[in-house]
């Protein structure tokens, strides 16, 4: 089945370019020029993967607006932001707000491609045979690959498509310090180290507004990060 992305962006001649260009790689496109136009259409139906510029018309931070409206009707839609602001404060804000990439628009056509591809390819696992391997467990724990489903003390916690292969890769190793390449293989995708450290601290965080004991996702500095079992005594490392 085709997929369809969703495509918000106020510039009409970035938004009539991009359109062509996903179509021809097979997708179905919507696009919208504003956060109004795409919110009604959203409570309607909703798009496989959302791209969507965070300025919008007269809406400095209607891009924003979007994600949250997008998190509130679907915790795992992929959301990648595509955006000229190029700082950290813009990042951090997009990732907090549940976007599972943050993206600027120098980059090549070829590079989008591929990280709406990796998007597409962890959502895609969510429709095969389950299997024993895609569940784990370490102590309070659960995690359910195909389900996509985060247990902790028997309570659910909701993540986004980046945060839970992120935490999945860690997880599934418990003990072992998982380097931010492997964490980018291991979770198909290729960002930054901001954007992992990002993803990483509102991993713990959500962890945390459940249990403000938690502490198992250490960062080990200088190497990448590992996932603490309940009965370990390794020595703990000073979290970001």
């Amino acid at each position: 089945m085709t997929k369809q992305i969703a495509l918000v962006e106020d510039d009409r001649a970035l938004r009539d370019n991009y359109v062509s260009a996903l179509t021809k790689q097979g997708y179905e496109v919507k696009a919208y020029a504003n956060r109004p136009e795409a919110e009604v259409a959203f409570t309607k139906q909703l798009p496989d993967l959302a791209i969507v510029d965070i300025g919008l018309e007269d809406e400095i931070d209607g891009g924003f607006a979007v994600c949250q409206t997008l998190r509130s009707l679907s915790k795992t839609l992929p959301i990648i932001f595509f955006t000229a602001r190029d700082n950290d404060y813009d990042t951090i804000c997009g990732l907090r707000m549940g976007a599972d990439d943050y993206l600027t628009k120098d980059i090549s056509l070829p590079h989008l491609l591929a990280r709406i591809a990796a998007l597409f390819r962890r959502t895609a696992l969510l429709n095969e045979p389950q299997v024993p391997s895609d569940l784990i467990q370490s102590g309070s724990l659960v995690m359910d690959a195909k389900r996509m489903t985060v247990q902790w003390k028997g309570q659910l916690i909701e993540l986004t498509v980046t945060e839970f292969w992120m935490l999945h890769a860690i997880a599934k190793f418990a003990g072992h310090v998982k380097s931010r390449q492997q964490l980018m293989d291991e979770s198909k995708m290729v960002v930054d180290d901001t954007t992992i450290t990002s993803h990483i601290k509102r991993v713990r965080k959500k962890f945390i507004q459940l249990d403000a004991t938690f502490d198992r996702i250490e960062t080990v500095y200088g190497m990448g990060y590992r996932w603490k079992s309940e009965n370990s005594d390794s020595q703990s490392s000073e979290t970001s």
